[in-house]
């Protein structure tokens, strides 16, 4: 009896080890290399940097979708990150984070709020070869993104400021609230080349930017040490395009300028993914 339990014993033994064995397998950390190693060559141009898309504020990662699929027909290893939105250190240190699990080369891409994000996320990653500012805030040190929509003097060109709805979120500091566009504006404002039904699921699906997210002082930017490039948004109503303008001279970026709105990066991802590859071909 005693041997016909122990008979029973080890296959169960063996059954839970290999269900182990199998667990372990699945929870393992992907390593970066190997990730990158399934699209970062093609055998005409050898191996390629690694793009990293962030998306900025009233937007998520899928704003990115056509420009990502480009990008990996073309051979890249792409990124699309979801940028928190809760403030600009939480979320710029948030960034570093993650860059810093990513072997090889980087080329940062930056949309709206998102070139805030890059602009101090990429301070100190010798990784990271370009940046690239689509319709985005390449900040100065101790600037805010208010403070540089004023850049140009035609502040009047954003319509964002009169299309703001706000709504409070648990664990708020004091005056901290989240900040939408109004769906009723949201077109106009943010997707005005977009049709009317694909603008109306964007302003249905938007996340909010906390409000001290857009009101941080910027530190020191990358741009002064890291080659850029920049699309101006000439019809856009989000930035100021006189103010994208000065920021991308300002950051002696290489500068395209096309009639989008403001999501330039849905608008015209065959463009957006070109000047992407400029930046990342461009060493």
């Amino acid at each position: 009896m005693t041997a016909h339990r122990r008979t029973e014993r080890v296959p169960r033994r063996l059954g839970r080890l290999a269900a182990l064995a199998a667990l372990l397998v699945l929870v393992a950390p992907i390593q970066p290399s190997a990730v990158a190693s399934s699209h970062a060559t093609n055998p005409d141009s050898g191996p390629k940097p690694t793009i990293v898309l962030v998306h900025g504020a009233f937007a998520d990662a899928s704003g990115w979708n056509d420009v990502t699929e480009r990008l990996q027909k073309r051979g890249y290893t792409v990124y699309a990150f979801a940028n928190p939105l809760r403030g600009l250190t939480g979320d710029a240190d948030y960034l570093r984070t993650f860059l810093g699990t990513l072997e090889g080369p980087l080329v940062l891409v930056g949309h709206s709020y998102g070139g805030a994000v890059i602009t101090n996320a990429a301070i100190g990653n010798p990784n990271v070869n370009a940046l690239v500012y689509i319709a985005a805030y390449a900040l100065d040190e101790g600037e805010t993104l208010a403070a540089a929509n004023e850049l140009g003097g035609h502040p009047e060109e954003s319509q964002l400021l009169a299309n703001i709805v706000t709504r409070p979120f648990p664990g708020a500091e004091p005056g901290n609230v989240d900040v939408y566009i109004d769906p009723d504006g949201f077109r106009e404002v943010f997707a005005a080349d977009l049709s009317a039904k694909d603008a109306a699921v964007m302003a249905a699906s938007q996340r909010p930017a906390a409000l001290f997210a857009l009101g941080t002082p910027s530190g020191v930017p990358a741009w002064k040490t890291i080659p850029s490039w920049y699309l101006v948004a000439s019809e856009d109503h989000t930035i100021p395009p006189t103010a994208e303008r000065v920021m991308a001279a300002r950051a002696g970026a290489t500068t395209v300028e096309i009639r989008s709105s403001h999501v330039a990066m849905i608008s015209h991802p065959g463009v957006v993914a070109d000047l992407i590859v400029d930046a990342a071909t461009s060493g």
